[in-house]
C-alpha cells in the first residue's frame, strides 16, 4: 500500500508548552494528532521552563508533535534537542521560508522524524515546492493568520484560496500528503468553524489546526467520510480488484490510478 493511502490526522490541536496541566487532556480531547506548542503560546521567558515541561511529560505512550522556535531564534536549537524525546513523533517547523530551514533542523535532530513546515510568508509560499522536497518533509501546514499579516490581505476568507490550491498542488508534485489548513480564531463560532473546514476540504486539503479543544469534533466531523463516498470508494476499490489491471469505469467514469488510490484513502480513512 502507496504510503500515501494510509490514514492521515484530521484535527492538529495545539496545546501551550508552557501549561503542562493540560497536555493530557489534549491528548483526551479527541484530536488525531496534538501539538505542544513551544513557539507563539510560550512568552520569551518561559522558554525554558516549557521545554523542561515537554521533557518531564512526554513518553512513548504519551506521542504527540513538537512546534519549536523558528530557524535563526535564539531557543531553535534547544528546542531541535527535544526531537530525541521517546514520544516526540514529528517536529511542526514555523516560519519555514526556504529548504535551508528543514536542513538546518535536520542536521541538528540527527533523526527521521517527520517534519510539518508551516508556511506562513510570502517567501515561504514563494520557496514552498524546494520546501516539500527537502529531507524527511511529510506534509505542508497553511500558517494563514501570520501569512494574512505578511502579504497585508484584510480577509482570511475565499481571499486565500488560491494560495491553498498553491499548496495542495506543490504537495501533489512533491509526493507528500496533502497539506493541513490553518486556524479558526473565532472559538465558539461553529458556522464559521464548519464553512472554513469545509472549505479547505473542498480544495484538497486532508485536516486543519485547532486552538482549542472544542474544535475538535466539529474538524473530524468535517473531514470524516459520508456513507455516499464511502459506498462509492468501496464500488471502486471492488471494480478496481475485479478487472485486474483491465480499464474500468464506474457511473460512466473511466477509473485510473488516481482515483483508486482516493478510494482507498477514503475507505482508510473511515476504518481509522
Amino acid at each position: 500500500m502507496s504510503h500515501l493511502s494510509m490514514p492521515q490526522p484530521r484535527s492538529f490541536l495545539f496545546v501551550p508548552g508552557s501549561q503542562p496541566d493540560r497536555f493530557s487532556k489534549a491528548l483526551n480531547s479527541g484530536a488525531d494528532a496534538v501539538i505542544i506548542d513551544l513557539e507563539d503560546a510560550v512568552e520569551p521567558d518561559a522558554k525554558e521552563d516549557a521545554r523542561r515541561a515537554v521533557a518531564a511529560w512526554v513518553a512513548p505512550d504519551r506521542q504527540v508533535l513538537l512546534r519549536i522556535n523558528a530557524n535563526g531564534t535564539p531557543w531553535f536549537t534547544e528546542d531541535a534537542q527535544l526531537a530525541r524525546l521517546r514520544g516526540v513523533t514529528g517536529i511542526v517547523l514555523p516560519k519555514a521560508e526556504n529548504a535551508s530551514d528543514v536542513v538546518a533542523l535536520v542536521s541538528l535532530t540527527r533523526t527521521k522524524l517527520p517534519i510539518f513546515p508551516l508556511i506562513e510568508s510570502a517567501e515561504g509560499m514563494w520557496n514552498a515546492m524546494a520546501t516539500a522536497n527537502a529531507p524527511f518533509v511529510h506534509q505542508l501546514m497553511f500558517g494563514t493568520l501570520d501569512f494574512i499579516a505578511d502579504m497585508g490581505i484584510e480577509s482570511d476568507g475565499v481571499e486565500l484560496d488560491p494560495f491553498r490550491a498553491q499548496l495542495v498542488m506543490i504537495s501533489r508534485v512533491a509526493g507528500i500528503h496533502p497539506p493541513i489548513d490553518g486556524v479558526t480564531p473565532a472559538i465558539d463560532d461553529v458556522d464559521r468553524l464548519t464553512t472554513e473546514t469545509r472549505n479547505g476540504k473542498r480544495r484538497g486539503f486532508s485536516g486543519k489546526l485547532c486552538i482549542h479543544p472544542k474544535q475538535v469534533a466539529t474538524v473530524n466531523q468535517c473531514y470524516a467520510s459520508s456513507e455516499s463516498e464511502l459506498a462509492w470508494a468501496r464500488r471502486v476499490l471492488d471494480a478496481s480488484k475485479k478487472a485486474n489491471g483491465a480499464a474500468i469505469s464506474i457511473d460512466g467514469r473511466m477509473v485510473d490510478r488516481p482515483v483508486v488510490l482516493r478510494a482507498q484513502r477514503v475507505v482508510n480513512l473511515a476504518r481509522a
